[in-house]
């Protein structure tokens, strides 16, 4: 309860710094492309009832993207972490792909997969996956020796080591991958939205800007916000349920 207070605390005292920035910039520039705070605000009232359902269809696309990222990706990380022989054979097709840059893609799978939901989910997720696979392989390699051998000692098979020990070991570093995951899923979610899509809070955001509408444009923005904090705060909650052990003495 005393974290939850805190938290709020910090996300308000944020809120407010913020918002007294934006203000002042806003005054300070003195453009419509810029508007007061209240203008957003008031735009997010007036627009409610098609932000909500934007937001929904933006909410289920990251939704959908990373949990293929990190289905597909953290078992094959973990994999070419423990694996010698997989990580000689794999690694340098995972480390060729690693750098380029994936949105690249996106002509690509507009042409494979069409305009819509199939091809936004595939580019958030195609980025997320390597994201993921390589911090995966890099926590699974820095388990150190004596853990794996203090259970093998007690009779554990490979099966044992890498569910007992392996996966335990890497998850922490596996939720931290996702978290800064969803901040990169947001941005390509606006960029994906805008360009191959006609729903979604990027194309809400793109829409108004091309009406000239900043003060919508702005309540778009807050909404692709909002979104960013609930899903670090879901991964958050997730990691507290699942690194019960690595959160006990905080």
């Amino acid at each position: 309860m005393k974290r939850t207070v805190q938290k709020a605390l910090g996300y308000a005292g944020a809120a407010v710094f913020m918002l007294a920035f934006w203000e002042g910039m806003s005054l300070l520039l003195h453009s419509p492309a810029l508007p007061v705070p209240f203008d957003a605000f008031a735009q997010v009232v007036e627009q409610f009832d098609k932000l909500v359902p934007q937001f929904g269809y933006s909410a289920l696309r990251v939704a959908a993207a990373m949990a293929i990222g990190l289905l597909v990706g953290a078992p094959l990380g973990l994999i070419l972490g423990r694996s010698r022989r997989a990580d000689l054979v794999f690694g340098p097709l995972v480390f060729l792909n690693y750098p380029v840059p994936k949105v690249v893609f996106l002509p690509v799978l507009l042409v494979v997969l069409g305009i819509g939901n199939a091809s936004i989910i595939a580019l958030i997720a195609i980025i997320l996956f390597f994201q993921i696979l390589v911090t995966a392989r890099d926590a699974a390699r820095a388990i150190p020796a004596a853990s794996v051998l203090s259970v093998r000692s007690l009779g554990a098979d490979r099966w044992q080591v890498f569910t007992q020990v392996v996966v335990p070991g890497a998850m922490p570093e596996i939720f931290t991958a996702l978290r800064i995951g969803a901040g990169t899923a947001v941005a390509v979610l606006f960029f994906s939205e805008s360009v191959a899509g006609s729903t979604g809070l990027g194309w809400f955001v793109f829409d108004a800007w091309g009406r000239v509408r900043y003060s919508e444009m702005f309540a778009g923005i807050l909404a692709m916000a909002l979104l960013g904090v609930l899903l670090y705060e879901a991964i958050e909650l997730a990691e507290s349920r699942v690194c019960r052990w690595e959160r006990a003495g905080r």
